[in-house]
């Protein structure tokens, strides 16, 4: 079974609570994993940001 995932600048929830969650979750995979995040995606992940004033990120380093 081939798995395909896409990253935020490519396909978003629609609605806006969970568009929060998917990029603070998606924010904390990246800082867990020590992941890199092309330039498409760091522009879509601040730009639903923005529109998140109560979102937090947090996530424990992966050993």
């Amino acid at each position: 079974m081939k798995v395909c995932y896409k990253d935020p600048a490519e396909s978003m929830p629609p609605s806006e609570f969970a568009a929060c969650t998917y990029v603070t979750d998606w924010v904390a995979a990246k800082l867990r994993w020590s992941l890199t995040a092309d330039g498409a995606e760091k522009t879509k992940l601040k730009q639903v940001a923005a529109s998140c004033p109560n979102a937090k990120v947090t996530w424990k380093v992966a050993r």
